[in-house]
């Protein structure tokens, strides 16, 4: 016995030691986000209806005016010819790509379109593409010289996405290996042969993260890149994407315009938002956009008195701005997908809030993007159910914003000191000071928001 217990204590000495778990957090974003995300702003562009030509010619020119208002990022709905089997409407939606590689004649030509992204770059901006991942035209050359790679129904043939009325386009089968490199190497084609800066993912989580992955990491041989998810799922910013939508900000915002329900709804959000999401996760938060205008409503009858209040906070809050291309014009009916229907461009009484919003949020470095800008923190007051006031950034570098979402006038007060210093109004330029005992009287749907001076 004392021979065997020898034994067994001379093997437990001999055994190696159990490596120890290591404890120190991981990052949740490996990738690196390019600088010039820092602080950008977003514009979805529509070629088809952005001017009355509709070619990347005549949105070239307009492009001065987009850098003088601060945007930072364009990004153009798909580029690619258009199929014709199964077409909808008379020109077809864009997202039923017939060649990956190629420019739709209907906007120009590819001298036309290196043109615009060589002018965009000039001006300071960046360029990105609209990228249909997920399905492509029912004509496309692929459906014949490569069947395999395509979703088939029980009877064998080509289907559009299960759940879709999306009857021009058939669905990818990801499970192809040569479909993704294909597909991967499309995506690096435009970097390369055009100097483009990054995509749009259409329905990003129809298609394997895995693929995503593996692009990104090919685009960023080849420079620094921003990618936006249309999908709304945090391990997609691991080693994908910089940006997600947020959808949730959007149906927040868009409940309580409707039932004048209070600052409750938000106030959610953004506290999922800091418990649930990496800090460096880009989240897009907008008040309109193509989906939007083509087949819910108007922007501005979507939030009736409380747009305004909306776009502000898209801006302040934590978030990356987008604009959709007409907001600034007063866009005041819903676009037609399908057919030749170009914005009527006129001045509208919001180009001077967007251009004062991009402003703040390029000079105010508490406003910045993902893990270049601050948290919020928020300041409660004595309307909380109807207003979300918040500060962002350290002393000295503050924004201090006050929002009543709701249709009721408010005298707000505060009892804590989250917020005191001076300030200056960000939209009047006015002085303010915050020391303890002052009130906001608020309109409905009313908002202040104060930058800290030095």
């Amino acid at each position: 016995m004392r021979l065997a217990i020898s034994l067994i204590a001379a093997a437990l000495t001999a055994a190696p030691a159990l490596a120890q778990p290591d404890y120190a957090p991981q990052p949740l974003v490996a990738i690196e986000n390019a600088d010039w995300t820092r602080d950008a702003v977003l514009y979805q562009l529509n070629t088809r209806q952005f001017t009355a030509e509709g070619t990347f010619a005549a949105a070239q020119k307009h492009l001065p005016w987009l850098a003088d208002m601060g945007v930072d990022i364009i990004w153009l709905m798909p580029i690619h010819p258009i199929g014709e089997l199964h077409r909808k409407g008379t020109l077809g939606s864009p997202y039923a790509v017939r060649d990956y590689r190629a420019v739709n004649p209907e906007f120009g030509t590819e001298a036309e379109f290196r043109a615009f992204v060589d002018e965009a770059h000039r001006l300071g901006m960046k360029v990105i593409l609209d990228w249909v991942a997920n399905h492509s035209a029912f004509d496309n050359p692929l459906t014949q010289t490569h069947p395999e790679w395509y979703t088939r129904s029980p009877e064998g043939a080509l289907m559009s996405p299960v759940g879709t009325d999306w009857s021009d386009v058939a669905d990818f089968d990801f499970s192809q290996p040569a479909l993704r490199q294909y597909m991967t190497e499309s995506l690096v084609y435009w970097v390369r042969e055009f100097g483009i800066d990054g995509y749009r993912a259409d329905v990003a989580g129809y298609v394997p993260l895995d693929f995503w992955e593996t692009a990104r990491a090919e685009l960023d041989k080849l420079k620094p890149v921003f990618m936006l998810a249309e999908w709304e799922q945090r391990d997609l910013h691991a080693r994908a994407f910089d940006a997600t939508y947020a959808w949730k900000w959007k149906e927040a915002m868009q409940r309580i315009a409707k039932d004048g329900s209070g600052a409750s709804a938000i106030r959610s959000y953004y506290a999922e938002q800091a418990e649930s999401w990496p800090h460096a996760a880009m989240r897009m938060t907008y008040t309109d956009n193509h989906d939007q205008n083509s087949w819910d409503a108007v922007a501005a009858d979507i939030y009736g008195p409380a747009y305004e209040s909306a776009i502000a906070l898209s801006f302040v809050g934590i978030g990356l701005p987008l604009i959709y291309n007409g907001q600034e014009a007063d866009l005041d009916r819903q676009l037609a997908f399908f057919e030749k229907d170009p914005i009527t461009w006129r001045p509208g009484r919001y180009d001077g809030l967007f251009r004062r919003l991009i402003a703040l949020k390029t000079e105010m470095p508490a406003l910045h993007n993902g893990r270049f800008g601050a948290g919020m923190v928020e300041v409660p007051s004595n309307a909380a159910d109807d207003v979300f006031a918040f500060t962002r950034g350290a002393a000295g570098e503050r924004v201090f914003a006050v929002f009543n979402l709701s249709p009721r006038t408010q005298a707000v007060s505060f009892d804590h000191a989250r917020h005191h210093g001076r300030y200056v109004d960000a939209l009047s330029g006015e002085a303010a000071a915050f020391a303890g005992g002052e009130t906001i009287d608020l309109a409905p749907w009313g908002y202040r928001i104060f930058s800290e001076s030095k």
